[in-house]
């Protein structure tokens, strides 16, 4: 069974992960995910949903959550690279209101564990970028909130100025509009 490095960051709950690549001249080999190895390191998710999306440069998706069903989000770049951002929504948590971001890219194959409680959201920073995310819940459309992406009280860092975005994350209020 492969190594995992298991990384906690500034929010708690939000773990970076370094898989142990094998590699040659023929390529390459990791375990993406094994639910048994994946639960001895604290990530005992069961997730029911697995989503891929493409999007090209300069694309930003986020900053989205549910607002009753909340996920846990295992998310990874197979191609491309991205900016991966976390925000924390739970009112309870000393690090409410504060961020974190990652670079993940098909070259590092870094993963992110983002559970149930944040925001979440990336930009893309090469030509195009492939996104993988497995979810601890459903998607609902009905129940799925947001904050607008350069919310000036978040302050992320975003590597962009002028994102491409969809018109439902063009308007999405800013975070002290949601949780005061």
């Amino acid at each position: 069974m492969s190594n995992l490095e298991i990384l906690k960051t500034s929010i708690d709950g939000v773990l970076l992960i370094k898989p142990e690549v094998f590699g040659d001249s023929r390529g390459f080999f990791f375990e993406s995910y094994t639910k048994k190895k994946y639960s001895q390191d604290g990530i005992d998710i069961e997730f029911v949903q697995d989503n891929h999306s493409k999007s090209s440069k300069g694309v930003l998706r986020g900053l989205h959550y549910q607002i009753s069903k909340p996920q846990d989000k295992l998310v990874r770049v197979v191609q491309g690279e991205v900016f991966d951002v976390a925000v924390d929504i739970r009112k309870d948590s000393p690090t409410f209101g504060r961020w974190e971001g990652f670079l993940l890219s098909g070259e590092n194959m870094q993963q992110v564990f983002v559970p149930k409680g944040l925001a979440h959201g990336f930009c893309v920073l090469s030509e195009t970028a492939e996104f993988l995310y497995k979810c601890s819940d459903y998607y609902y459309p009905e129940d799925e909130g947001g904050i607008i992406w350069n919310d000036p009280d978040l302050k992320i860092d975003w590597p962009m100025t002028d994102p491409l975005l969809s018109n439902k994350d063009k308007n999405y209020p800013r975070f002290r509009d949601i949780f005061g």
